[in-house]
C-alpha cells in the first residue's frame, strides 16, 4: 500500500518537473520595455522566442519600466526577485541616470545594491553597459561609461559593453527622439546581449 502511494505521488510530480522552467529576468528601462514599438518587436520578446526555439528549458520575464532610474530599480528589485525567483538577471539600468546628470557615485551605490540583492537570491547577473553624449562634460561622460565595466570587474559579472552598439548615432535605427531604437534595430540589440546570456545558460 505504501509502495502504491509512493508511486502515485512520484507519477504526479513527474509532469511538474518536466514542465519546470528556469527564468531569465530582464530588469531595465525603456530600452528593454519596447518603448514606442510593438512589445512583440522588442529585443526582450525576441530573446524569449529564441530561447523557446533553441533552449526550451528557459523562460523570459520582462520587468522593465520606461523611465526607470537606478534608484527606482533599487527600490523595486526585492519584490520582483521574490515574485519570479530568476536564475539569471539581465540588469539594464543607468541610461536615465546619465540623461538626468545624476551623480555617478549615486548610480554606483544603487546598482551595487541591486547586484547584491540578486546575489543573495542566488541569481547570476549580466550587467548591460550604457554610454551617453557629453552633455554634462567630458569627465562625467567618462566616469559614467566606466561605471559598468568597473562593477562587472568588481563582482565578476557578465558584461554587455554597450547595449546600443551598432545602433546609437544611426538615424535609420532610431525613433524621432534620437534615443530609442526602432523595431528594425531590435535584432541588433539582441545580438549585443546574446553572447553573455548564452554563456550562462550553457554552463
Amino acid at each position: 500500500m505504501r509502495l502504491k502511494y509512493w508511486l502515485a505521488i512520484t507519477w504526479m510530480l513527474l509532469p511538474m518537473t518536466a514542465m519546470a522552467h528556469q527564468t531569465i529576468l530582464i530588469f531595465g528601462d525603456s530600452l528593454s520595455a519596447a518603448y514606442g514599438i510593438p512589445l512583440a518587436s522588442g529585443w526582450v520578446s525576441l530573446l524569449g522566442k529564441k530561447l523557446a526555439n533553441e533552449n526550451p528549458g528557459w523562460q523570459v520575464i520582462n520587468a522593465s519600466v520606461s523611465g526607470e532610474t537606478t534608484s527606482g530599480g533599487q527600490r523595486r528589485i526585492l519584490p520582483v526577485l521574490l515574485q519570479h525567483r530568476p536564475a539569471i538577471v539581465i540588469l539594464e539600468l543607468g541610461a536615465n541616470d546619465g540623461l538626468r546628470g545624476i551623480a555617478v557615485q549615486e548610480s554606483r551605490r544603487n546598482l551595487k545594491a541591486i547586484i547584491e540583492a540578486c546575489r543573495r537570491s542566488r541569481a547570476k547577473v549580466v550587467l548591460v553597459g550604457m554610454r551617453i553624449p557629453p552633455n554634462y562634460g567630458l569627465k562625467y561622460t567618462q566616469d559614467f561609461s566606466a561605471l559598468f565595466p568597473d562593477l562587472a570587474k568588481q563582482y565578476k559579472l557578465g558584461l554587455v559593453p554597450f547595449l546600443l552598439d551598432g545602433v546609437a548615432g544611426n538615424p535609420a535605427l532610431l525613433q524621432p527622439d534620437g534615443l530609442h531604437p526602432t523595431a528594425q534595430a531590435q535584432p541588433r540589440l539582441l545580438q549585443n546581449v546574446w553572447p553573455e546570456v548564452q554563456k550562462l545558460i550553457t554552463r
